[in-house]
């Protein structure tokens, strides 16, 4: 639902002067166009990015012929924020982390979580920095949050967020209204007080929807993290770097940055249970395509 951009890559591409055939660009859906290359006998790999559940279709049919799979899927990545650290930047960075394309990222930290007596404080900071987040067309200069994808993806996230007040968690600040007439526009929405077993902490929301969950402990903040079927980034903030690496590392999650550490496009990149296998980027990325010979003389 969003080729633009890959056609742009195919220009690029030519313009380069690529050999023909070295890039070549089918487009269509994925249960017709994605099956079909997924299931072919000399299709060698399929490198997919997308859904958990259309990863899964992918492997089942790449299974049949045993062709090898790299499969970049979704997330539900947790941003553990520890007693020692400074609350306000790492909720504000936390805030930028969850809204990145409005929501719409894999490896968005959509569940932070805080010390639980800080709940309602780091609530707060939340809904003031989600607050200047403001809402438009993509193209003009002030627009922080975009449209979503389409129509399915809106009534998506705007169920998600009927959900999480259902279930009893508080809307700090709720996005379902934005004044926009047209356009699939949901506004910055904040969560508190929500708890492990509700929907909004354990499904991949796709939207700018932030999840506030407190924690008893650094043992219970990393169960926390973990007790999830996905794994593909995290984040962990403290006031001792050597702390909040130690956590990192309790992690399971493909990539995680401490104390708001940017985003390496160098480093490998992908997750652990659900959300895939493999990696993509730097030097790893490169070996998932390849495949190793030994002769013996």
């Amino acid at each position: 639902v969003a080729p633009l951009i890959t056609y742009a890559l195919a220009d690029i591409f030519d313009e380069i002067g690529l050999p023909p055939g070295v890039f070549n660009l089918v487009s269509g859906y994925g249960p017709v166009v994605g099956e079909a290359i997924a299931g072919h006998p000399e299709v060698d790999m399929v490198s997919f990015t997308g859904s958990t559940r259309a990863g899964k279709r992918v492997g089942a049919i790449a299974s049949e012929s045993i062709k090898k799979v790299a499969l970049e899927l979704g997330g539900k990545s947790a941003n553990v924020i520890l007693d020692d650290a400074d609350l306000a930047a790492a909720v504000a960075d936390g805030v930028q982390k969850c809204y990145l394309n409005s929501g719409q990222t894999c490896s968005a930290l959509t569940r932070m979580l805080v010390p639980a007596d800080k709940v309602d404080e780091a609530a707060a900071i939340a809904a003031e920095v989600a607050k200047n987040f403001a809402i438009g067309d993509p193209v003009e200069a002030t627009s922080v949050l975009g449209p979503l994808v389409n129509s399915n993806q809106l009534k998506r996230v705007r169920g998600y967020i009927e959900k999480g007040i259902e279930e009893g968690a508080t809307a700090v600040l709720d996005g379902r209204e934005t004044g926009f007439q047209t356009g699939y526009y949901v506004g910055p929405t904040v969560f508190s007080r929500v708890t492990e077993d509700m929907t909004i902490a354990n499904e991949e929301i796709f939207g700018p929807v932030l999840s506030i969950i407190g924690y008893s402990d650094e043992d219970d903040a990393v169960r926390i993290a973990n007790n999830t079927p996905y794994g593909l980034a995290g984040g962990v903030w403290s006031g001792d770097a050597d702390r909040a690496e130690k956590v990192a590392r309790r992690l399971r999650a493909g990539q995680v940055e401490v104390n708001g550490g940017a985003f390496n496009v160098s480093a490998p990149f992908g997750g652990y249970k659900q959300s895939g296998i493999g990696r993509e980027a730097g030097v790893i990325g490169l070996e998932e395509f390849l495949e190793t010979k030994a002769i013996q003389r």
